[in-house]
C-alpha cells in the first residue's frame, strides 16, 4: 500500500485511543447485558417454563411476574434502554446534539441498546406476549430485525475515518493498493487468491432486482469468511510465527469485501434508502405501543 494511501486511512494516536475506550464501553455493555440474561435464565428458568396458572404457586412469581421487584425493574431498564435508542434518529435532527461524538459511536450504543433492551423487556413480560403488550412487543422484534438489517447494509458501504463514504473512484485507488500489497508478499498463489477475489462482473450486478442483489451480497461475504477459514486453517502453523503470512490474510480479507461492496454500492445505497422507509413506521409504532401499554399499567395502578 502505498504512504499516502496508509496516512489517509490511518487514524491519529488520539482518535485510535478514544477507539479503544469506545471499544471497551461497548465490550462492557456486551458484557453487562450477557451477564444478565445468563442470571436471568438460571434464577428464573424454573418459573419461566411453567404454565401461567403454575406460576401462580411458583415462590418466585411475586418477584418475576411483570409487576413484580424484578420483573418491574427489568421493565424500567429496558423501557429507559428504548428510550434512549431514540437519541440517535433526533441527533440527526438536532444541531447541537450532532455535534456531540461521531456517528458510527453513537450507532454502536443506539444498537447495544436496541439488543440489550428488548432482552430486558422479553424477561420483564415473563414471555406473556398477548393483548396491547403483545402487539408493543412484536413491533419492538420487528425493529430490531429491521435494525440488523439496516446495520448491515450501512457496514456495506465503503467508509473513510469519520464514517465518510467513499466514493467509487476511492474505493477502487484503495482496492488497487491492497492488492498490491497482496502480491508483493508473495506468500499465497493466484490459484488460492482466486476464490476470494472472484466477482459477478459490473453489468450482471446492474441488471440484478434488489432482492437478488441482496442475496448474492450475503452469499459472498458467508463464501470469503468460509474460504479464508479455510485458508487460515490451512496455514495455520505459519500464522503466528510469520507475520507477511498474517499480513496478507488481512490485506485480502480487506480487499476482498472493499472490491465487492464497491461493485454493489449502487445497490446497497438503493437498499438503505428503501430501508429507512421500512424502517421508521416500525420505530414510531413501538415508540406508540410502549406509550399505550405504559399508559395503561400507571391507569391500572401497577406502578
Amino acid at each position: 500500500m502505498s504512504a499516502a494511501t496508509v496516512l489517509r486511512h490511518m487514524p491519529p494516536p488520539s482518535d485510535a485511543a478514544r477507539k479503544r475506550r469506545h471499544r471497551w464501553w461497548i465490550m462492557l455493555g456486551i458484557a453487562a447485558g450477557a451477564a444478565a440474561t445468563i442470571a436471568l435464565c438460571v434464577y428464573g428458568l424454573t418459573y419461566y417454563i411453567l404454565p401461567a396458572d403454575a406460576r401462580l404457586l411458583s415462590p418466585r412469581h411475586a418477584v418475576l411476574k411483570p409487576s413484580g421487584r424484578i420483573g418491574n425493574a427489568l421493565g424500567i431498564v429496558g423501557g429507559v434502554l428504548l428510550l434512549l435508542m431514540y437519541l440517535y434518529p433526533l441527533r440527526k435532527k438536532w444541531k447541537w446534539l450532532s455535534r456531540q461524538g461521531k456517528t458510527k459511536n453513537w450507532l454502536d450504543y443506539h444498537i447495544l441498546m436496541g439488543l440489550v433492551g428488548p432482552v430486558l423487556i422479553t424477561f420483564h413480560s415473563s414471555f406473556k406476549l398477548s393483548g396491547v403488550a403483545g402487539f408493543a412487543y412484536w413491533s419492538m422484534i420487528a425493529v430490531v430485525a429491521s435494525g440488523i438489517v439496516g446495520r448491515y447494509l450501512y457496514g456495506r458501504i465503503p467508509r473513510k475515518l469519520g464514517a465518510v463514504e467513499m466514493s467509487v473512484d476511492e474505493a477502487g485507488q484503495l482496492c488497487a493498493d491492497l492488492a498490491l500489497q497482496i502480491r508483493a508478499q508473495n506468500v499465497l498463489t493466484e490459484e488460492e487468491l482466486r476464490p476470494l477475489l472472484a466477482l459477478p462482473s459490473l453489468d450482471e450486478v446492474r441488471a440484478m432486482p434488489l432482492g437478488k442483489a441482496l442475496v448474492v451480497i450475503v452469499a459472498l461475504d458467508v463464501r470469503r469468511s468460509w474460504a479464508l477459514l479455510l485458508l487460515r486453517w490451512k496455514v495455520g502453523v505459519h500464522v503466528s510465527g510469520h507475520e507477511d503470512v498474517s499480513r496478507a490474510l488481512t490485506a485480502i480479507r480487506k480487499q476482498a469485501a472493499l472490491s465487492k461492496d464497491a461493485l454493489f454500492l449502487g445497490k446497497v445505497q438503493q437498499m438503505f434508502k428503501l430501508w429507512h422507509v421500512v424502517h421508521r413506521p416500525f420505530s414510531y409504532s413501538l415508540a406508540i405501543m410502549a406509550t399505550l401499554h405504559i399508559m395503561a399499567i400507571m391507569f391500572l395502578g401497577y406502578f
